[in-house]
């Protein structure tokens, strides 16, 4: 990515979370940010969201969580890409209890927001993640 391009992000639910509905309003706000939104949607596994941000040349990945597996889905993501050898940021939205949020960073994850997050918040979390990936 060159300064002049957008940010390009990959949006998942990762396993059987069917809820859905917050994430399409974060793919809203992103792109209404100017950034590029890749939509995966429901029933996600690691090997396909890997294999979209190949594909996809992505920047960052958003994963949406609301079924209490953020302690083991977000650092399958996290060590997924990077077994890949990808260096791409994780950012987690949903439901996060504030005592877990020390251990999702210790996992890797670049960021977390909860709910209530603004469209501004979001979109600073994700910039965020990506001006300090690999740092």
């Amino acid at each position: 990515m060159t300064k002049n391009e957008p940010i390009r992000i990959v949006l998942a639910k990762l396993g059987l979370d069917g809820h859905d509905r917050g994430l399409k309003v974060v793919a809203r706000m992103l792109r209404d940010a100017g950034m590029e939104v890749v939509y995966l949607g429901l029933r996600q596994t690691a090997e396909m969201i890997v294999t979209a941000v190949e594909q996809e040349d992505a920047d960052v990945v958003g994963i949406s969580m609301h079924n209490a597996g953020h302690l083991t889905l977000a650092p399958l993501i996290v060590n997924a890409l990077r077994d890949a050898g990808l260096d791409v940021p994780v950012v987690v939205g949903g439901i996060v209890p504030e005592s877990d949020l020390e251990a999702m960073a210790k996992a890797g994850v670049a960021g977390v927001l909860g709910p209530g997050a603004s469209a501004e918040d979001v979109a600073a979390c994700v910039r965020e993640a990506v001006a300090t990936r690999g740092k």
